[in-house]
């Protein structure tokens, strides 16, 4: 399993390989939420984010829940 530590409110810029099924390439998401995806085989691989997707011009667009690899994710942050 994986130490995931993922800051609601941070945009993370997540490659087309990093993605399950990566239909539309690589995306800027603006997350506002993350969950464990127990529903896959391999469980601890992968993670939904939620959010929004971030437009190459900086608007916000649509709403989304994106899989990803775990391994993609910050595993620890450093202290302020």
């Amino acid at each position: 399993m994986f130490d995931i530590r993922v800051q609601l409110g941070e945009v993370l810029r997540i490659k087309a390989a990093d993605r399950f099924r990566p239909t539309d390439g690589p995306v800027a998401l603006w997350v506002t939420g993350v969950r464990m995806a127990l529903n896959r085989p391999e469980r601890g691989e992968w993670v939904w984010l939620e959010g929004v997707k971030m437009m190459h011009d900086g608007r916000s667009g649509d709403q989304t829940q994106i899989l990803v690899r775990a391994s993609l994710l910050p595993a620890e942050r450093p202290e302020s």
